[in-house]
């Protein structure tokens, strides 16, 4: 796909957003409406990964995002776990990283997924 331009991007939004009331989950793939609607959203993603990209949250943003999603102190956590309420602050500050051991626990305890505490 070729560049797309600020304009192109902002008439794709604006497209999406007449087409969105014309198509639903009982719309065939091959209907013009849901085909343009395809081809306007795959413009605002390309434009949007360019312009606009999400980076990965590191690990201390996990867990801190993941404290504050299921209402738990970092007391809680740590009792959770098995280690000192200070490490966890160490590990949201990014002073230390968990072992795979303590990695593990945190997936488990918080619901985070494994390949994102990886990076991946």
């Amino acid at each position: 796909m070729n560049k797309i331009t600020k304009s192109q991007y902002e008439f794709a939004l604006s497209r999406i957003e007449e087409l969105l009331p014309l198509v639903d989950d009982n719309t065939p793939t091959n209907d013009k409406n849901a085909v343009e609607l395809s081809v306007m959203s795959d413009i605002v993603i390309a434009y949007e990964k360019e312009h606009y990209p999400i980076e990965k949250p590191t690990v201390a943003e996990l867990i801190e995002y993941s404290l504050e999603e299921k209402g738990m102190t970092q007391k809680q956590l740590a009792g959770e776990i098995g280690v000192s309420p200070s490490r966890i602050n160490d590990y949201i500050a990014g002073r230390s990283e968990p072992t795979l051991k303590i990695a593990r626990l945190l997936c488990r305890v918080l619901g985070i997924s494994p390949s994102a505490m990886l990076g991946f």
